[in-house]
């Protein structure tokens, strides 16, 4: 079976749990949508439509659930690391 493997848009962090910063254009289109709709969304919310607090904390927290989940799906595997290389 001629298997090809998976690109990878987002390194894991050398110390901890997560991702760092992207390793292709994709990753960084990603990064730039989430940008853009975080701050988009803050603009929004406070300034037009004047809405309280609440209202930003949710929306900041989908938004980062999104980012979040396309990082789960196209990084590295998600492993708590200390720095050094894993032996797998």
């Amino acid at each position: 079976m001629n298997e090809s493997p998976r690109k990878i848009w987002f390194a894991a962090k050398a110390y901890g749990l997560g991702w760092g910063l992207p390793l292709c254009w994709q990753g960084w289109v990603v990064y730039v949508i989430y940008s853009a709709l975080l701050f988009g969304g803050i603009a929004e919310i406070l300034v037009v439509r004047r809405m309280n607090a609440g209202w930003l904390v949710l929306y900041t927290l989908g938004v980062s659930v999104f980012l979040s989940l396309v990082c789960w799906l196209k990084g590295e595997k998600l492993a708590w690391r200390w720095g050094g290389k894993e032996e797998d």
